[in-house]
C-alpha cells in the first residue's frame, strides 16, 4: 500500500505541474481549474489513498462499479462525478450517490433524473454532454446531443425539480472536423459554454480534457478536466 500511494503521489504531482503551467500559459488562474480523478477499474482502496493526497472530485463511468465504491468510501467528503453514458434503468442508483451528472443527452434521462433526484431527497447537478461530430439532430458515438439540442435540454434540466443545470461536458471526437483538434474542439464548447450562460447565469461549469489533451482544455477554458491514466496509471490487460 505504501508503494501505490507513493506512485499515486508521484502521478498526482506531474498532472499538477501541467495543470498549473497550462493555466500559467493561458493567464489563468489555477483555482479555476478543478481536478476530477476518474478512478474506473481501480479500486475503492486507491479513493481512499487519493483522498490522503488532498482529492476531492472523483468519477466513475459505469454504475455497477460506482455504486459499491461510492459506499466503501460513503465515510470520506469526496464530491462523486458520474462521467459515462447512463441508461434509464441506472438512474435510481446514480442518482443516490452522485452529486454531479456529466452525460445527459437526452430528454427522457432529465425526466427519469428529475424523478428519482426527487424520491431520494437530493439535488443532482447536471451537465448537458455536447456531441461536437454528431451530424444533425443525432447523437455522437460517444453519446452527447448534437448542438442542436443544447438549448431545450438545458432549459428542461432547468425546469425539473431535484435538478441543477451547472453547464456542458465533451469528449474530445475521434471522428469528423474535429477529430484531432482538440483545441478547436474545446473552443467550440467554449463558445457554446457563452450562449448557455445568456439564458443559465449559473451553469458556467466546462467539464473537458482527458489525460492526452488537458493542457488544450485549460487553454480554451474548461473549469473541470477529468483524468484518470495519467494519474492511476495504465491498468494491466488480464489473461
Amino acid at each position: 500500500m505504501a508503494g501505490r500511494r507513493a506512485q499515486l503521489a508521484e502521478n498526482l504531482a506531474r498532472v499538477e505541474e501541467r495543470i498549473s503551467a497550462a493555466c500559467a500559459a493561458a493567464g489563468r488562474a489555477r483555482e479555476g481549474v478543478t481536478l476530477i480523478v476518474v478512478t474506473k477499474t481501480y479500486p475503492a482502496s486507491d479513493v481512499r489513498l487519493l483522498h490522503e493526497l488532498g482529492v476531492r472530485h472523483v468519477a466513475e463511468n459505469r454504475d455497477q462499479d460506482a455504486a459499491p465504491k461510492a459506499a466503501a468510501c460513503a465515510d470520506l467528503d469526496l464530491t462523486w462525478h458520474f462521467v459515462g453514458q447512463l441508461q434509464t434503468n441506472k438512474v435510481r442508483s446514480v442518482a443516490s450517490y452522485a452529486h454531479v451528472v456529466h452525460s445527459v443527452d437526452r430528454l427522457k434521462l432529465v425526466t427519469a433524473l428529475s424523478d428519482a433526484a426527487v424520491r431520494a431527497g437530493r439535488e443532482l447537478g447536471c451537465l448537458i454532454q455536447v456531441a461536437l461530430d454528431a451530424e444533425s439532430g443525432e447523437r455522437g458515438r460517444r453519446g452527447g446531443v448534437s448542438p442542436e439540442g443544447i438549448e431545450e435540454l438545458a432549459d428542461a434540466v432547468g425546469a425539473a425539480p431535484g435538478l441543477r443545470l451547472d453547464g456542458l461536458m465533451t469528449v474530445a471526437p475521434l471522428t469528423g472536423s474535429y477529430a484531432g483538434r482538440q483545441r478547436a474542439a474545446f473552443d467550440r464548447l467554449m463558445e457554446f459554454s457563452s450562449r448557455l450562460r445568456a439564458a443559465h447565469p449559473a451553469a458556467n461549469m466546462v467539464s473537458a480534457g482527458m489525460s492526452a489533451d488537458l493542457e488544450d482544455a485549460v487553454a480554451a477554458g474548461a473549469t473541470h478536466v477529468r483524468i484518470g491514466t495519467a494519474v492511476l496509471g495504465v491498468r494491466p490487460r488480464l489473461g
